[in-house]
């Protein structure tokens, strides 16, 4: 299944400077580092013109394929299956020298992704454990649960997942894991419900254990990381870093990321000299929340938040 409704369009295109009000045919490199199945990234094109450039970026070989399916007759359009971690060698390789005015981050997993049991990142259907986003890269999560120790697990499933039983959750599977291997996600699903005590409502008991073995799998916070460090080498001054999360971790990070280079750090000003502060961000608004009709029509887009960013000039001030 291909359909997949993105979040927030109207909204990433007014924050990368696309929306109604905004010249047509604007020129200059936008990046989707997370292509998906193209609803952003087809928005975005809309509002290129002939000397527009889109790089569309993800590590999916599914997504990749779609995207080549999709803008195959596009010449404006430029396909790379990689990590959105290496952000800049990508847009030196691939940039073509056009000036990168625009970054879209959609962080998370997709619908295709989710509803494709082989993939292994649902338990809504049972199908082998994998969770990788490129399974040709890394080990499966079957594989990761197989080594990892009762500590590690629990520090996952506790940190990433924000688990409170993920102590009980960890033992369990160490012990389920001697008897016969860990290898399906009904299996996983069912050994961490054994583990769970009381159930939040309207959500499965392994909702969170599911997340935080994928989000390490995929080393999704490092990701994150290293793609928004190279955002501030590619974007020229003016360009837009726009990213959606609907994980905690992943939209403390990019606040906190954001408001590092946009604002200097309120410590400082218990010091009697301030060190010197040259803001290398622009806060463009305050975080975004999809409305009532796009929740209804789309329940992923709840938690969905959207921040958004200008680079500035050496110099200039917040």
């Amino acid at each position: 299944m291909d359909e997949h409704k993105p979040v927030l369009v109207e909204e990433v295109l007014e924050g990368l400077g696309l929306g109604p009000d905004a010249p047509a045919g604007q020129s200059g490199l936008y990046v989707d580092a997370t292509f998906g199945r193209g609803g952003h990234a087809a928005r975005i094109l809309a509002g290129l013109g002939r000397d527009g450039r889109l790089l569309a970026i993800d590590r999916d070989p599914q997504a990749v394929a779609a995207a080549q399916r999709r803008f195959e007759s596009e010449p404006r359009v430029l396909v790379v299956r990689a990590a959105f971690g290496a952000l800049a060698s990508l847009v030196a390789a691939h940039g073509e020298g056009c000036p990168c005015r625009g970054i879209l981050f959609d962080l998370g997993v997709s619908s295709p992704q989710l509803d494709e049991a082989a993939r292994g990142f649902s338990f809504q259907a049972d199908g082998p454990l994998d969770m990788r986003m490129d399974p040709a890269h890394g080990i499966s999560a079957a594989q990761w649960l197989a080594q990892a120790t009762a500590d590690e697990i629990r520090d996952v499933i506790g940190t990433l997942g924000e688990e409170r039983f993920a102590g009980r959750i960890a033992r369990n599977i160490v012990e389920q894991r001697a008897i016969e291997p860990i290898a399906t996600t009904a299996r996983l699903a069912a050994i961490v419900s054994s583990a769970v005590r009381t159930r939040e409502r309207g959500r499965h008991p392994a909702t969170r254990t599911f997340q935080a073995i994928r989000m390490h799998v995929n080393d999704e916070l490092g990701e994150l990381e290293r793609g928004l460090d190279a955002s501030l080498q590619v974007l020229v001054p003016g360009g837009r870093l726009a990213v959606i999360s609907f994980h905690s971790l992943e939209d403390r990070m990019v606040k906190h990321f954001m408001r590092r280079h946009a604002q200097p750090d309120p410590a400082w000003a218990r010091l009697p000299v301030a060190p010197p502060f040259d803001p290398r961000l622009r806060l463009a608004g305050r975080k975004r929340r999809a409305g009532e009709a796009e929740t209804a029509a789309n329940p992923r887009a709840r938690s969905a938040i959207l921040r958004v960013a200008e680079r500035l000039t050496a110099g200039a001030a917040a």
